[in-house]
């Protein structure tokens, strides 16, 4: 029973894609409190449908949180691309490569740093390896953030910039150390560092990278 003013929650959804609701409080939550608040009875609330009305689109909440972190993933796909589209025009291959790489690096942690709970999310324990290559998870282009990355580095292979001998296995070590420098700048001693300062951090991160490839 419903008192006076309050409304009940709809047992069915009846405008629009429930689902894709769904996704999106899941997403609202996620932005608020990180991967921990996406939780299926606070989503169904947001919807305004009935915790019940849920489980014929998510088995559980891990199905939830997976649907929920495959958005996260591709919207930093997307900003990776548009921090890639920013990147100057080069005619010199190497150079153009080198863009190319930085606009992963520099897009990635843009994203962490603006939005942190969804970049938890994007990359919570719902992630693995297989996940990184998901269609669901890609950006405007098709591809995932792992997927730009590694094209990214083959393209600085390609144009001379990386040794054969040490392309096998570069992306893991450019993700590791620009996603430990993410994780310690919105959740670590990092945190408090300076806007500027951090600005720097990133870019020298990032040349590191590319010179220890």
């Amino acid at each position: 029973m419903t008192t006076v003013g309050q409304t009940s929650p709809r047992a069915t959804y009846r405008h629009g894609d429930l689902r894709q609701a769904l996704i999106e409080a899941g997403l609202e939550l996620a932005r608020e409190g990180g991967p921990a608040a996406v939780i299926l009875r606070e989503t169904t609330r947001r919807a305004g449908v009935s915790p019940n009305a849920a489980y014929r689109h998510f088995a559980d909440r891990r199905a939830l949180l997976d649907a929920v972190c495959s958005n996260c993933q591709s919207l930093v796909a997307i900003a990776i691309e548009d921090e890639q589209a920013h990147q100057p025009d080069a005619d010199d291959p190497l150079v153009r490569a080198r863009l190319q790489l930085r606009g992963v690096g520099v897009g990635y942690l843009n994203f962490a740093r603006a939005e942190p709970g969804l970049f938890q999310t994007a990359f919570s324990a719902s992630s693995d390896l297989e996940s990184a290559t998901s269609a669901a998870r890609a950006g405007n282009s098709g591809l995932t953030p792992f997927q730009l990355l590694t094209a990214a580095i083959d393209e600085l292979a390609a144009a001379g910039g990386l040794p054969p001998e040490r392309r096998l296995g570069a992306e893991f070590l450019a993700w590791s150390s620009v996603h430990g420098l993410a994780t310690l700048l919105i959740d670590g001693p990092l945190r408090a560092l300076p806007e500027q300062f951090i600005d720097q951090l990133t870019d020298r991160l990032i040349d590191m990278v590319e010179q220890g490839l």
